[in-house]
């Protein structure tokens, strides 16, 4: 495996090639984990190896959530420097369908993180309120933000739960909005090598398989750190 040796049994989950440092020769970034079973399992103790494709040091780099499923690598430029960043991305598994995105930059051989999952999921909460009128209110205080989903084209018996005949509520009822579910590299503009992200949280209704949209924003970066270039909802109605 590149000449990397771990104590302890490790298994290749994922690996890429490219310039990640800068220096014009491609480099090789691992993923390693302990697995019980074939690769495509359950995998814990996951590790970031990124080697120097020039001195064919090593950099080992731990992650604070590192257990789950389909762990898996993106190198992409997302801080506009036009040298390749790396984004790992790791299934939780569960109903909840919570997701683990790191993104580093290791410009120079030095290790700068650009985005971390749960930074962004202290940064980015929401509520979900019904009101009347079969109508969902979705925000976040924190971002100033407000949307309305229409949930009036769902099934009767399921509004007859929290609707009168007159459509006001019963009584109040809450939703949610769950932490960052998919984190996608997107390119939006063809003039530019750089990727934007595409965050998504699912929006539900009293119980978790109640899906009633998500909350999208894309990010971009911009001042050295990533910002919020649009914010929406899209429903799944």
């Amino acid at each position: 495996m590149g000449g990397i040796t771990f104590k302890g049994h490790y298994t290749l989950l994922d690996w890429r090639t490219g310039d990640v440092n800068g220096d014009g020769v491609a480099d090789t970034v691992y993923l390693y984990g302990q697995v019980d079973g074939s690769p495509g399992i359950f995998a814990d103790h996951i590790i970031l190896v990124i080697q120097d494709g020039r001195t064919f040091k090593s950099t080992t780099v731990q992650f604070k959530n590192n257990a789950g499923y389909n762990a898996r690598l993106f190198l992409g430029d997302f801080n506009k420097d036009s040298i390749l960043d790396i984004m790992v991305s790791i299934d939780t598994g569960g109903s909840g369908g919570y997701g683990i995105f790191y993104i580093y930059s290791f410009k120079d051989n030095r290790l700068h993180q650009l985005f971390d999952v749960d930074d962004y999921n202290d940064k980015h909460i929401f509520q979900a309120h019904y009101e009347d009128f079969y109508k969902v209110r979705v925000e976040s205080s924190q971002l100033n933000a407000s949307f309305i989903i229409d949930i009036s084209n769902k099934d009767p018996d399921y509004l007859s739960q929290y609707y009168d005949k007159q459509g006001l509520l019963k009584q109040p009822v809450q939703g949610g909005v769950l932490a960052l579910g998919a984190l996608y590299p997107i390119v939006t503009t063809n003039k530019n090598n750089y990727y934007d992200l595409l965050a998504s949280q699912r929006i539900i209704g009293t119980v978790n398989a109640d899906t009633l949209g998500v909350v999208e924003n894309l990010l971009t970066w911009e001042d050295g750190r990533f910002i919020s270039n649009r914010l929406s909802v899209a429903t799944s109605l």
